[in-house]
């Protein structure tokens, strides 16, 4: 039995926590391992392979392998790829690329899901913008979790983050979720949207904060593999995700080896001083 809102949303005890964060940090080492393994003539079946060895050596299971289908441990998304980009030997990295890495893993019945997106090698000066404007988006959603704060915080943080740095696309349809004993939960977490609204935020919530940005439009379509999700024009798309818990001491990101610590002081003190 677990604990739930009025809203249905899961609340994990203090003991739930350190089982998830446990988990979040089977997912963060290995997002390490594979940020320093990307390199030109790497494929990303060889990326799936370092990420699957890593997981299950923690005695870790990967989850997305085998989740409604998906034949792999990651989502390896290259260049124009936005999402579940299947890992595959036919293509191997090229010095220029960015790839983003989803990642996943069950520990003791709990579970981690983050994400990030490395270049390979030297890239366009546009594309590192890129992806710094699509981490720092993630991180200003995550200052958002705070006990008695809404829902669309996240989304408003997102969003009036990635508008105040340019002409970027952000797909109104793919967003983040709850996460806890599954991966996928309920609420969805959308990466747009008014503030001040959907359920309040209570300590013991886990939600998983996940923008996408586009460098042109926010239109999108799946392949004909029925996963990979790519853009429109043909532009680049970066992605980063963390899981992150609702605290009585403000958000702890579960999935980042220091739990959030160096990059939160300052978002915080700075909705501080808003306030």
């Amino acid at each position: 039995m677990f604990k739930k809102s009025k809203h249905g949303i899961q609340i994990k005890s203090a003991e739930q926590l350190d089982k998830m964060r446990a988990a979040g940090l089977v997912v963060g080492r290995t997002l390490e391992l594979l940020r320093s393994s990307v390199q030109p003539g790497v494929t990303p079946l060889e990326l799936d392979a370092i990420a699957e060895e890593a997981i299950r050596g923690e005695g870790a299971i990967p989850s997305f392998k085998g989740y409604q289908g998906f034949p792999a441990t990651i989502c390896a998304s290259v260049n124009d790829e936005v999402v579940h980009g299947i890992p595959t030997d036919r293509r191997k990295l090229r010095e220029g690329d960015i790839i983003s890495l989803d990642c996943g893993a069950i520990l003791d019945g709990w579970h981690g899901d983050s994400a990030i997106t490395v270049p390979v090698g030297e890239v366009d000066p546009k594309l590192t913008e890129l992806m710094r404007v699509t981490e720092e988006a993630m991180w200003q959603g995550i200052s958002a979790l705070m006990v008695g704060g809404h829902l669309s915080d996240i989304g408003f943080r997102v969003e009036r983050y990635v508008r105040s740095q340019g002409r970027y696309g952000i797909p109104p349809e793919y967003g983040g979720h709850g996460i806890g004993t599954e991966m996928h939960m309920d609420p969805w977490v959308a990466n747009h949207g008014r503030p001040g609204r959907g359920p309040r935020f209570e300590a013991g919530m886990c939600f998983a904060v996940e923008p996408m940005v586009n460098i042109g439009t926010e239109r999108t379509k799946v392949l004909d593999d029925e996963w990979t999700v790519v853009s429109m024009d043909g532009k680049p798309s970066a992605h980063f995700e963390h899981s992150v818990a609702v605290t009585e001491d403000g958000p702890l990101v579960l999935t980042a080896l220091d739990g959030g610590a160096s990059r939160l002081k300052a978002l915080l003190a700075d909705a501080t001083d808003e306030a």
